[in-house]
């Protein structure tokens, strides 16, 4: 039997699901005019904003997705990249 391959939408669906755990909120973050934009902002009480974008396990990032993830390190936010729920894990472990 062939084992289950995660796809985006299943990474993104469990890291809504963990950072709602912690009592976070994981908001669909677009915006209108700009693309390539991280998936998600995740909103924590009492912390600045951490945006994520996430990936099906082994996807690359987009020049778009990289030029924007740098542009919003340069204005000192958090942006993390998740691929697997391993890192998800982590991620919210760090967060929390």
């Amino acid at each position: 039997m062939k084992p289950i391959e995660l796809r985006e939408k299943d990474i993104e669906r469990y890291l809504v699901n963990e950072v709602r755990k912690i009592g976070g909120t994981a908001y669909k973050f677009t915006s209108p005019g700009r693309r390539s934009v991280p998936d998600r902002m995740i909103l924590l009480k009492g912390q600045p904003a951490i945006f994520v974008e996430c990936k099906r396990p082994g996807g690359k990032l987009t020049q778009g997705q990289k030029r924007e993830i740098e542009k919003l390190r340069e204005k000192d936010f958090q942006v993390y990249v998740v691929d697997s729920k391993q890192k998800v894990n982590n991620f919210v472990w760090m967060i929390s």
